[in-house]
Formats: structure tokens, sequence, C-alpha cells
């Protein structure tokens, strides 16, 4: 049984469950005499969505038609699915899924900050999409600022980007600025004409001609596992392994972890967590 042929039985028997539960009443439809089962008929899901009767069966049945993006949705409004269930019906019909613009999100709870604090000796850290640093633990803030404190609405790439090469604790920044630059163009396709991602990129663009030339390459990447290295001022060289992990209701964002890559690494991180104790975060970064 192929992909597709496995696909329009589960089609069929969601559109089922779905209409069963949306009555007459919710679409302000009077209930009708000898209606013999629960939620909407067919012909009245059809009517509703602006769709043909028959086309709409042969949908329900499993049969093999195509379904457009337009009609899909038609569909989903009148089962009054919510985001969830009209991806998972777009999947089945197999037409490609295109989310809807989703809010920014700029602050974590506590249940994600007491991970990253459990997380510690190893640094960890939350982004978005942009590069926003939401919340870390203390280990991260050993590792990227020793000797100051968090700025205000902090981001790695401006902080990257605007701080000189030789104070910068990044090495090997001709490998590593372009790997996550073409990771912040590859998200901003999805935000493009946003004022607040617009705004962004104007600002570093301004502030970096590096940035500009590397934005100009057009070079797109997903984040993933990488081994870096970066220069502390108390312990010297450090080989890090990072590696990003989702979060559950926090759309775009991910836990990054840091991970020691060699023996010397350990040594300097166990170095490093006796000359700058630091306290856990008692609120989110903003």
């Amino acid at each position: 049984m192929t992909t597709t042929q496995r696909r329009r039985p589960e089609l069929a028997a969601f559109l089922r469950t779905r209409r069963a539960r949306v009555t007459p009443a919710d679409v302000g439809m009077p209930p009708g005499l000898r209606r013999r089962t629960p939620g909407l008929r067919r012909e009245e899901v059809a009517q509703l969505s602006g769709v043909g009767v028959t086309w709409y069966t042969w949908l329900e049945q499993g049969r093999p038609i195509n379904a457009s993006a337009q009609v899909l949705d038609a569909v989903a409004r009148t089962l009054r699915l919510d985001a969830p269930e009209r991806e998972h019906l777009y999947h089945l019909a197999e037409v490609p899924y295109a989310s809807g613009p989703t809010a920014p999100t700029h602050t974590v709870g506590a249940e994600i900050q007491g991970i990253l604090d459990a997380l510690a000796p190893r640094p960890a850290v939350v982004y978005n999409a942009r590069y926003d640093i939401l919340a870390t633990n203390a280990p991260y803030r050993d590792l990227f600022y020793a000797d100051e404190e968090l700025p205000e609405a902090p981001n790695a790439l401006w902080t990257l980007f605007n701080r000189p090469q030789e104070t910068c604790q990044l090495l090997f920044r001709e490998d590593e600025l372009p790997f996550m630059v073409a990771t912040l163009r590859a998200a901003y396709g999805t935000h493009c004409g946003e004022p607040a991602w617009e705004d962004f990129i104007r600002r570093l663009s301004a502030a970096s001609p590096l940035f500009v030339r590397l934005w100009e390459s057009g070079d797109v990447r997903q984040p993933g596992r990488r081994v870096k290295a970066f220069r502390h001022t108390l312990v010297g060289e450090l080989r890090m392994t990072s590696q990003s992990l989702s979060v559950d209701g926090m759309p775009e964002c991910r836990i990054v972890v840091y991970t020691p890559d060699d023996e010397e690494t350990v040594r300097g991180m166990a170095v490093l967590r006796e000359l700058c104790p630091r306290e856990p975060m008692k609120n989110p970064a903003p």
C-alpha cells in the first residue's frame, strides 16, 4: 500500500469525526427533521464550504481527488478546525502546509529556566529564530559574558558582529558567522516584511559591513549540531559541541546546549566555575 493509499482512509475518517461534532446550531442552521446522525450532513458541509456535494462526498470517502489549499481552508473553517487539526488535514490530503504567522516569544517560564539551570555545568541558552537571547544559565553567562552582565534585549548575532575580533570569544569566525547568518536568513523567509525583523536586519547592516556581505550571499541553513571553539580570557581556548533542542509551546525557539568536546575543555570549564561562581537567574532574560 502506498503512502497516498494509506492516507486517504485516514483523511476520510478524520473528516467524518470532525463533521460529527459540529451541530447545525454551531453554524447558524436550523436542526431540521429526521436527523439520524450527530453533527452536520455532508451536503451541509459542502454548502457552507462553497464546494460541490459530490466533490465533498468523494473527499470524505477517501477517493483519489485533488484538493487545493483554498478548498481545504474552507472546509476547515466549516468544521471549526483548530491549528493542529488544520495542519493534520493538509498532511492527510497531501497539500503543502503553510502555518500562519505566530506571535514572537520574548520570555520563558520558570519551568524552562529550571531546565537550563539543571543543565549546568553545561552552558545552555534559549534562542528564538532571530538569535534573541530569551534565557540562559550561569555557565552560558560565564562563557560569553564573563566580565559583564547580559545587555538589555540581548542578541547573540548583534554581540558577535559588534565586538572587535580580538575581544570576541568565538574563534574561526570565518566559518561560524556565515553559518549563523544563513540560519537567520532561512528563518527570515517566514518573517519577510515584518517590522521587527526588517528593523533588526537594517540596524545590523548599518553596524556591520561583514554582516551585509554575508547576508547578501543569500545562503540558507538550518540550525544543527556544531563544534565551536571559544577564547576565554581566564581559561584559554575551549572547544564545545552545540546541540539544538526544540521547545514545546515556543514556536521557532530552541534550547542550545554546549558540551565540552575534549578533556582540556572539561578541565577549563571546571576552572571557570571556580573562578566565576554565579547564582541562577531569578527571572528570564527579556
